[in-house]
């Protein structure tokens, strides 16, 4: 009956749900809309970002820098570290957010219990690798054999939501963490970053010798130029048009994802596809152009985060 009870509690529908907020909750924090806490959870960490890429492990895990399967999405992410009184199990927690999923219609893509079902390195990817829990949350226990995981799915005229949570007890210090990642999935909004006009790429030529262009796309691993740069490349020509003198470097950059050698080849084969649209649709002569692809050698921000490997994905002009 107590375990019922704390289901109804922890269940929240979309339409119309609440959140909860307590004292001794980080500050900015709530719960998200779709769960409520646990009866006695406090919030030690908190980060929601309105679109970012999440990988959750949907099979056991026994080298971390090497996971044989992991659940690749985008979306709006939700990650929320909880804080239980010891009392409470990370059985009985698990089983009280299971029920509430499955009331709440979502399906089990994955779950499992201790370091032999879950990998000897789940833990450690989970709380260490930057790619399920932010590196900057606390609270992370490893070794403990109370360890239990689900990552469940639903799916609707909603939209799609994934939900991942790891349970794991603190005995020494009488406490039961829950870390909560949900994912929903929604439209990237891309037309947030204004194209630099042809005025402002050549101020930063003579400014500073070089020029990031922002609005040139690829999907990932392509070199493929996607419709949508067609602003940005429009602009670089009317420079070049404009500057019958200036010659450039086009410089493709990656973030550190994949072999070092994987990486030169898509820069320059990126760097190679901005040199011909240039060519081909805007009658810019090659012989002004050198393509130069230099995969991970010059970030500008960490790519230990998404946030930073997306700036690091660029193409720059650079005078010659």
């Amino acid at each position: 009956m107590l375990k019922k009870t704390i289901s109804s509690m922890l269940l929240v529908l979309l339409a119309g749900g609440v959140t909860t907020v307590l004292a001794a909750d980080v500050k900015g924090s709530s719960d998200h809309q779709l769960l409520n806490r646990f009866p006695g959870a406090e919030i030690r960490s908190y980060l929601q970002k309105n679109y970012d890429a999440a990988s959750l492990p949907r099979a056991k895990i026994d080298d971390r820098k090497a996971p044989s399967e992991l659940l690749e999405l985008e979306g709006k992410v939700t990650s929320i570290s909880y804080r239980i009184p010891g009392e409470h199990s990370a059985l009985e927690v698990f089983r009280n957010y299971e029920k509430a999923l499955q009331q709440g219609g979502f399906e089990t893509l994955f779950a499992c219990h201790g370091p032999e079902a879950c990998g000897t390195d789940m833990m450690p990817f989970i709380s260490l690798e930057g790619r399920v829990r932010p590196q900057s949350f606390g609270d992370a226990v490893f070794g403990s054999a109370s360890e239990r995981i689900v990552l469940s799915r639903r799916s609707d005229e909603t939209g799609e939501v994934h939900v991942f949570l790891h349970v794991v007890e603190d005995t020494p210090n009488n406490r039961t963490y829950l870390y909560q990642q949900i994912i929903e999935g929604t439209e990237l909004e891309l037309d947030q970053i204004k194209t630099l006009q042809a005025d402002e790429l050549q101020q930063s030529l003579e400014r500073h010798g070089y020029v990031a262009i922002p609005g040139i796309y690829f999907d990932s691993a392509k070199a493929e130029i996607k419709p949508e740069s067609s602003a940005a490349l429009s602009e670089m020509a009317k420079l070049l048009t404009s500057n019958a003198g200036l010659k450039v470097y086009v410089v493709g950059h990656t973030d550190n994802q994949g072999s070092l050698d994987t990486n030169l080849a898509l820069s320059q084969s990126r760097a190679q596809a901005v040199v011909e649209a240039l060519r081909d649709s805007y009658s810019i002569d090659v012989a002004r152009l050198v393509a130069k692809g230099v995969a991970s050698f010059s970030p500008v921000a960490s790519n230990a985060q998404e946030a930073g490997r997306s700036r690091n994905r660029r193409v720059e002009l650079v005078v010659q």
